[in-house]
């Protein structure tokens, strides 16, 4: 095995609850970073430890609101000033990534903007994990490890030994991932059709499929307002499904969601630690990505492939 090559890890505000466990994992400590807040809102970040000739790491992820990214291009630019070796931004949460493409005239494609800002601050490379759209690794011009909390979901499935399993996605979009969660289980596949009305906002959703007497587990790559996945759920009992449960890897969970999770069909939810959950719902349970995204950072240290390690 390759020796480590020196890195310290570093932690914005509101990742550090991973920061913590990733160093942990990795048997070092934590790097010493400041963010000092002016009356206006402002904030600067210094680095108050050397960290010149060092690969910097730096895990913060860029979830709402928007003091996390401005947080993250400040500590990449500090860290840059500070002749830091390499900066690898690790972003379990890539935020923007719905915005990925034109689907409509006179759009931003926010997801390409923030490809942007992290190039330009000044990264070396990015570890992030279940992008919204894959294609996302395209918007940059520097290496990309994209991860995939499916190799910790899929255990966690797998324990729970339900009886008539079967893998479901609440919408179109999510039908890959769906489909590689029924393929590891080889379990049936079953698929809704969404039509929303306006954003954040579902019309209906039809099944297709057979879920009777079904131990259903819904697969999504984040849930956000929570409205899809409860009304897919919903729509799955009342189609004779045994039970049903979901499986996301962020946790957005904003407004109403919390509320719509507990008053649902849903026996639990399932998210990874990606993003902090601080409120109430004992219908959520979270499993840590610190592991992994340890081990990914363990590998790029020594110069060891990272797709070797992770069965993708």
């Amino acid at each position: 095995m390759n020796e480590r090559r020196p890195f310290k890890v570093f932690s914005g505000t509101k990742s550090r609850y991973l920061a913590e466990r990733i160093c942990q994992s990795l048997d070092c400590p934590l790097g010493n970073l400041v963010i000092t807040h002016f009356a206006d809102g402002e904030f600067a970040v210094s680095f108050e430890e050397s960290i010149r000739g060092k690969d910097v790491y730096l895990v913060q992820s860029t979830f709402p609101n928007s003091d996390n990214l401005m947080e993250l291009l400040l500590m990449i630019d500090a860290a840059k000033r500070a002749s830091a070796r390499k900066i690898i931004a690790v972003i379990p949460y890539f935020g923007w990534a719905r915005q990925d493409r034109k689907d409509k005239p006179r759009v931003s494609i926010g997801a390409k903007l923030i490809a942007d800002l992290l190039s330009v601050a000044g990264i070396d490379r990015l570890i992030t994990m279940d992008l919204h759209a894959d294609q996302i690794q395209g918007f940059f011009n520097v290496p990309v490890d994209h991860l995939y909390g499916s190799l910790i979901c899929i255990p966690y499935i797998a324990s729970l030994n339900l009886p008539n399993l079967t893998i479901a996605t609440p919408d179109a979009g999510g039908s890959k991932r769906a489909a590689l969660f029924a393929k590891k289980l080889q379990v049936p596949l079953v698929l809704c059709n969404k039509t929303r009305a306006r954003a954040n906002v579902v019309e209906s959703i039809q099944i297709i499929g057979d879920v009777k007497d079904k131990d259903v587990v819904l697969i999504d790559d984040m849930v956000d307002t929570a409205g899809t996945i409860t009304e897919a759920a919903n729509q799955m009992m009342k189609a004779g499904a045994h039970s049903v449960r979901a499986v996301a890897s962020h946790c957005i969970m904003s407004g109403p969601a919390s509320d719509r999770v507990q008053n649902s069909a849903l026996e639990e939810i399932v998210f990874t630690d990606s993003i902090p959950y601080t409120q109430r719902c004992a219908k959520v349970k979270q499993l840590s990505v610190a592991d992994m995204f340890a081990r990914a950072i363990d590998r790029v240290s020594r110069d060891e492939s990272v797709s070797d390690e992770f069965d993708f």
